[in-house]
């Protein structure tokens, strides 16, 4: 007994300990959701990757600080060579009619229909070379660049550029095509001076580069363009990093990435060509030589940038193959594409426009603003959001976009901060750097989705066709991908899914569609039946009470910590106890006919559908939002301000006349596809 009652004190300690060290959120907040490519229709990726984790953040948020104080947006990324060289295809191949403006709406409408068809809620999916958003976006790009000139951040550098002999033009991203030459990428779909995976290099590095144009190996030409310094930041990034891995909000992908190209610049060459490069050694700048006896190449380290790039030159000309390491290398700003966002002129350099993969990263900005002119607001406050010490900024991204978002993008976050760079305790008024929310790869039937593969993974529209928005959503939330890559494997696009095993896509969604749509059934059909249809209110047990205020608060914690697998299990857990107490009670109630353990039965239970449609919400607003419908209660039942109310603080403590409700209607539906399958749960 003794042991028992430290057992009861120690739990009970435990969690008067997680209610006193509850998580802090900011006052306002703005939600960003990458940004999808305007040449192409949302696949599955989009949705189960980023979008639907930024929404559900978005809704809790709203719930929790107030939804005027959150600003979500997102908008179509319409500018760059691979936009133009699409356009351009279909133009020739007499599939498309019309300007490249209207080949990017075109795309655009069909992202923003798809992201409403999945309950994904932005207050602004803009696009950033259409309308409004478009006209804004380029005064903020324009006032960027100038600012990081004029704080002393950018250079402008000659470089050589690809061009295509035959065709008689320059060549810009897409129009190459050749392998990465970072070691360890494996990329066979590098472009002029990045691959598909993030990595970034300069352009003579590229191995066997060809033009899509004509097919033709390209050469090379000077062009001069704008370069942002970032090697100039290595040191604030360390610190950053530092920072970090410190907040248990940040996943250690994240610190991991962006610490992999703080490392010094480095060149791998294989150990088949040692005798040249002793031949040769000489001859470039000062280095370090690392002899790595267990793999088939060596090292050769250098202190400076500007070094290892003339290394790579000696190299090149002599006919030595190699590949270069991850490091801060100078991060264009411009190019000479036509299709983009115009660039400052400086220094008397004109007809530039601005690289699509900066000007990307500071559109959120630019939609924050859109946003806020749309509702009648100074478009100013939007400083409100990203600069207020009040504040915080949470960007949603794939793993592929870390380089970007983490290295480049807070390196110009700092730099425009002024000359001195980061500072310890920024001032209100400065840019204070997001929190970066980056989930690993959603494999499609256990590989990377291609859409050049054999088997091509599914777009977002055409799930729809077989499951819920919001089956899909709760699939997505509990996948893990926080931890790992992890597969999605949906039985109907599955060719070696057997017919009688069961849908994996499935399992979340019908914790919902089964056991919580007959919790809450049987509640509103109790009442209806027994108490014509007044919900009874008074004091929910104490047991239940902490029950509830434990999966709040757990909840609570994993949300902050962007571990949505847990929320989500978290739920089921909850819920299943929730059915178990309700059967087994009100069976006993119907047995003995005792109608005191019924009420006090239906209070309880009303207060676990209470708190589970809450934490819901942000998950399943549909259906959550139904459950409120049918209660009859205010909005302010979503706000965390009165989490740990039960119902009769919301009636006074008087019974409630609930909605009607009639025979066999759901909350949580499932597809019309998935009548003919069993209900297994």
């Amino acid at each position: 007994m003794e042991n028992e009652k430290k057992n009861d004190n120690s739990k009970a300690n435990e969690f008067r300990k997680k209610a006193e060290e509850r998580p802090v959120f900011p006052k306002r907040a703005v939600i960003t959701g990458g940004m999808p490519y305007g040449n192409k229709s949302l696949h599955f990726g989009h949705i189960g990757g980023v979008f639907v984790f930024a929404d559900v953040f978005a809704r809790f948020l709203r719930d929790r600080i107030g939804k005027d104080n959150v600003i979500f947006v997102s908008g179509t990324d319409c500018y760059g060579s691979p936009i133009a060289e699409g356009y351009r295809k279909l133009v020739e191949a007499g599939e498309f009619e019309g300007t490249i403006r209207d080949y990017v709406e075109r795309n655009h409408l069909k992202q923003k229909k798809t992201l409403e068809d999945y309950e994904i809620s932005t207050n602004l999916f803009g696009a950033s070379g259409l309308g409004r958003s478009a006209e804004i976006h380029n005064e903020v790009s324009d006032k960027v660049i100038r600012k990081l000139y004029e704080n002393g951040h950018l250079s402008k550098i000659t470089t050589r550029q690809f061009f295509d002999e035959k065709a008689g033009v320059f060549l810009n991203g897409r129009q190459v095509i050749g392998k990465c030459p970072v070691e360890g990428c494996q990329s066979e779909k590098a472009y002029a001076d990045e691959c598909d995976l993030g990595h970034q290099y300069m352009p003579e590095n590229l191995i066997d580069p060809k033009s899509t144009l004509t097919g033709d190996t390209p050469i090379m030409k000077d062009v001069v363009n704008w370069y942002f310094n970032l090697p100039e930041f290595n040191d604030h990034l360390k610190e950053y990093v530092e920072k970090i891995k410190r907040q248990k909000n940040v996943r250690p992908l994240v610190v991991k990435t962006i610490d992999e190209f703080l490392k010094p610049p480095v060149i791998y060459i294989k150990k088949d060509f040692l005798e040249q490069y002793e031949n040769l050694k000489a001859s470039m700048p000062e280095h370090e030589y690392l002899e790595e006896p267990k793999k088939p190449s060596f090292t050769i380290v250098f202190k400076k940038l500007h070094d290892c790039d003339e290394a790579c030159r000696v190299l090149t000309d002599a006919g030595v193959r190699y590949r270069t390491g991850k490091t801060l290398v100078p991060f264009r700003l411009t190019g000479n594409i036509e299709w983009g966002v115009p660039a400052p002129v400086l220094e008397g350099e004109k007809d530039l426009t601005i690289w699509v993969w900066p000007e990307s990263l500071w559109a959120p900005i630019s939609f924050t603003e859109t946003y806020l002119e749309s509702i009648g607001k100074d478009r100013e406050d939007w400083k409100k959001f990203w600069c207020s010490k009040d504040s915080q900024v949470y960007q949603f991204i794939g793993s592929d976009n870390i380089y970007f978002y983490g290295v480049a993008e807070m390196a110009m976050a700092i730099a425009a901060q002024g000359k001195d760079g980061l500072k310890s305790d920024p001032d209100d008024g400065e840019l204070q750097l997001p929190i970066l929310m980056a989930n690993n790869h959603i494999l499609f039937l256990d590989k990377k989705a291609s859409s050049s593969g054999a088997i091509k993974p599914p777009m977002a529209d055409d799930l729809l066709n077989y499951y819920t928005a919001e089956q899909l959503r709760m699939h997505y939330l509990g996948l893990s991908l926080g931890q790992r890559s992890v597969s999605f494997m949906p039985k109907p696009f599955n060719p070696d899914a057997k017919e009688d095993e069961a849908d994996p896509v499935l399992k979340d969604g019908f914790l919902l569609s089964n056991v919580f749509n007959r919790i809450i059934r049987t509640c509103i059909y109790t009442t209806q039946k027994y108490y014509d249809g007044v919900m009874p209110v008074g004091e929910v047990d104490a047991d239940v009470l902490e029950a509830a205020k434990k999966a709040v608060l757990d909840y609570e914690r994993f949300m902050y910590r962007f571990e949505f697998h847990q929320t989500t299990y978290v739920l089921d857990t909850y819920i299943r106890k929730a059915s178990k107490y309700m059967a087994k009670n009100l069976g006993d109630a119907d047995k003995k006919e005792d109608d005191e353990l019924r009420r006090k039965t239906l209070i309880n239970v009303f207060h676990m559908i209470r708190t589970a449609a809450v934490l819901l919400h942000p998950m399943a607003p549909k259906g959550a939002e139904m459950i409120l419908e049918y209660l009859g209660l205010d909005e302010s039942f979503w706000s965390w301000d009165r989490i740990f109310d039960t119902i009769a603080d919301f009636t006074d403590g008087k019974d409630h006349k609930l909605k009607f409700l009639e025979p066999r209607v759901d909350f949580f539906t499932r597809h019309p596809s998935q009548f003919a399958q069993s209900e297994e749960e």
